[in-house]
């Protein structure tokens, strides 16, 4: 079945929607049972998507959750209230005290975060590595190595990893591999078929696609779906009914909106191709890009994120481009229908294994709905502003 096919049919077994089109809502902290056999039945179930406690889920979790599975190709997909959840979730599913995780140096940085801070304080150690590294992360396994993180493209500046590469050495070692593969949304990327263990989305992005939900899905497959959804419940981590309806929602037009985010993305890189003021577009479907050629392998097709660095830039003229934009906002996320505009003066910081070579200031656009031309405009009046300021 091809990939728009099942964006329509994917979580609507006749189990959910009984006679409707889509799941109904379901809401419900308590779940009551007619026999003791029956509420035997559904404790002794945990992975069959049986109803037992509001905290593991209605026909509307499980539903989205099918919809997960069949969509990347796992065995079992646990909810979160956000993305940053998905993430401290499924690395708390496998990391303890004295353990070493390989973290990729283009990540998220929230996760950068949550490694330097919390995981360190529960005595995991992370070590972070270049993300075009490859078959060549085998020189930095250790005895204690138990997870290899991958964000493939990197957030930033979208350096495409080499999944199967990676997977293939963790499969020797023994090693869980977990993916944020929020950027490729459920369909541009495969990631089970990669080797990928367990794959993470903030589906508050383009799963959602109108920047109203919170919501965070970690898909695993046969062998570590057990353990992703015993720790998961045993910490706590539920989404509400409401926004895995909405999240289901969203993924029925997930294909379509994608096309349009694609379409409209290249053809602002074209024209920011040809502005003297950018030194480089990083963007995973250009020839030049870091990893282009695994970009081409491995997914089916880009999206509406980017980013590009300019020449050079101080505050004032950074505040002069951001300011004043008609169509694009400031904000953080992405994913939504709109268009967004980020601003970083300074990447460095971020990285610690590798060095960013660019001086001037990194500006992250996501390329929404509207239409391109009065896109393209608007960014036009930003250079206008830009360079009137010394």
């Amino acid at each position: 079945m091809k990939k728009p096919t099942q964006l329509i049919h994917a979580g609507r077994d006749k189990a959910y929607t009984g006679y409707a089109v889509n799941p109904p809502l379901v809401r419900a902290s308590t779940i009551v049972f007619d026999t003791f056999a029956e509420l035997k039945h559904a404790a002794a179930h945990a992975g069959d998507r049986v109803p037992f406690y509001g905290r593991r889920g209605t026909d509307t979790h499980f539903a989205l959750q099918a919809a997960m599975c069949e969509l990347e190709g796992g065995a079992g997909c646990a909810l979160y209230p956000c993305g940053s959840a998905a993430v401290s979730g499924a690395l708390l599913a496998f990391l303890t005290a004295g353990d070493h995780v390989l973290m990729v140096d283009s990540v998220y940085e929230p996760t950068r975060a949550l490694c330097d801070k919390v995981l360190k304080s529960l005595g995991i150690d992370t070590e972070y590595y270049d993300p075009l590294i490859g078959a060549n992360i085998a020189d930095l396994i250790k005895p204690n190595t138990r997870v290899i993180f991958l964000e493939s493209p990197g957030s930033l500046t979208f350096e495409v990893q080499d999944i199967p590469a990676i997977c293939a050495v963790a499969k020797q070692h023994n090693i869980v591999t977990i993916l944020d593969n929020t950027w490729a949304s459920p369909i541009l990327c495969q990631p089970f078929a990669l080797g990928v263990d367990v794959s993470i989305q903030a589906a508050t992005k383009y799963i959602v696609g109108h920047s109203d939900i919170m919501l965070g899905t970690a898909t695993a497959n046969e062998q570590h779906w057990p353990q992703l959804r015993d720790h998961s419940y045993l910490l706590g981590y539920c989404a509400s009914a409401d926004d895995a309806y909405t999240a289901l929602r969203g993924l029925r037009t997930l294909g379509v909106r994608l096309q349009q985010h694609e379409k409209s993305a290249l053809a602002v890189v074209d024209w920011l191709l040809q502005r003297p003021e950018v030194a480089q577009i990083y963007h995973p479907a250009l020839p030049s890009h870091p990893g282009h050629a695994i970009f081409k392998r491995d997914f089916s097709g880009s999206n509406g994120l980017f980013s590009f660095a300019l020449k050079q830039g101080n505050q004032k003229q950074i505040a002069a481009f951001v300011e004043g934009m008609q169509h694009f906002k400031m904000g953080f996320s992405w994913g939504g229908y709109e268009s967004l505009i980020t601003a970083t003066m300074q990447l460095q910081s971020q990285r610690t294994a590798t060095t960013w070579p660019q001086q001037g200031p990194l500006l992250r656009l996501h390329i929404g709905l509207e239409h391109v031309d009065d896109l393209i405009a608007d960014l036009a009046q930003a250079f206008v502003r830009y360079n009137s300021v010394a």
